[in-house]
């Protein structure tokens, strides 16, 4: 829920579940999605207002071969959605205000309140949430997969180097001596700069 992650997984004024979900697959849980096939087209919302990015999503996820892809990516984009495209909460989309004529000339009015946000959903193994708070609750049921994958990336940022067949012993042994104290960052960036990977990779 970082603006930092936020931003640059939404498109300019709008944002995309997808994007944000296929973030929170790749880059947090390491369970990044097929690639679309060729001929699957962009889902876009109407600019018009008269369908949510949500509505354009459940009719492509009607296809079984998108449906494949889309029943992981969606569920954490839409916990991401009460989010702006800069990372603002929010609680409604914003809808354009129109034009309004003044001696000849046409302006664009401001933007007006939109349709409320929906952040709920149903993740791929079938669990209910109704917005981020409960989506990161959910996540924390992964507990071991996120605090391994933020290990490797840790290593890959503080080497240099890609992880290797040969790594993932020393990543394991990382992750079991931080188990006890469920995963404390202060513990792995101990683990980490003090394990061989560190000082001779």
């Amino acid at each position: 829920t970082q603006s930092a992650v936020l931003k640059p997984t939404a498109f300019g004024t709008t944002t995309s579940p997808a994007t944000r979900g296929n973030f929170v697959l790749t880059n947090l849980l390491v369970t990044p999605p097929s690639p679309p096939p060729p001929d699957v087209g962009s889902i876009e919302p109407d600019t018009r207002g008269k369908t949510t990015i949500r509505e354009i999503l459940e009719s492509h996820r009607e296809i079984e071969s998108c449906n494949q892809c889309h029943r992981k990516i969606d569920p954490p984009g839409f916990a991401l959605e009460s989010f702006d495209p800069i990372g603002g909460f929010r609680t409604h989309y914003r809808a354009t205000g129109g034009e309004q004529t003044f001696g000849g000339f046409t302006t664009t009015l401001p933007p007006k309140q939109g349709p409320p946000v929906d952040p709920s959903g149903m993740t791929a193994d079938g669990e209910t949430f109704s917005g981020s708070e409960e989506f990161k609750a959910h996540l924390l049921g992964h507990r071991e997969q996120l605090a391994r994958n933020f290990i490797s990336q840790l290593i890959v940022y503080s080497t240099g180097g890609e992880i290797q067949f040969a790594d993932r012993e020393e990543i394991e042994a990382i992750l079991n001596r931080t188990a006890d104290n469920n995963y404390p960052v202060s513990d792995i960036l101990h683990e980490v700069v003090q394990s061989k990977l560190f000082r001779n990779k």
